[in-house]
């Protein structure tokens, strides 16, 4: 695949091949998917992208924190 300069693609072109939305993301290091001619959610490769530079604990620290937040009620109800 050739490199994107501008790396968007539509919300249905990304419905249809989610691959070719991570490919981009992957060289580019982010992948901007857009909806109703605008800029709607950006895929980010969290290895390779300099838009986030975190440490592989750091990655793990956000993405526990975002679970925990979402399923708190959860969480408490098993802690019973």
């Amino acid at each position: 695949m050739a490199a994107h300069r501008n790396p968007s693609i539509s919300v249905t072109q990304a419905e249809q091949d989610f691959a070719m939305v991570t490919r981009i993301a992957e060289q580019e290091g982010r992948a901007v998917i857009f909806e109703n001619d605008r800029p709607k959610y950006m895929l980010i490769d969290l290895d390779n992208a300099p838009v986030i530079d975190m440490t592989d604990d750091e990655k793990i620290d956000f993405v526990a924190a975002r679970i925990l937040k979402r399923f708190k009620p959860a969480f408490l109800e098993l802690a019973k």
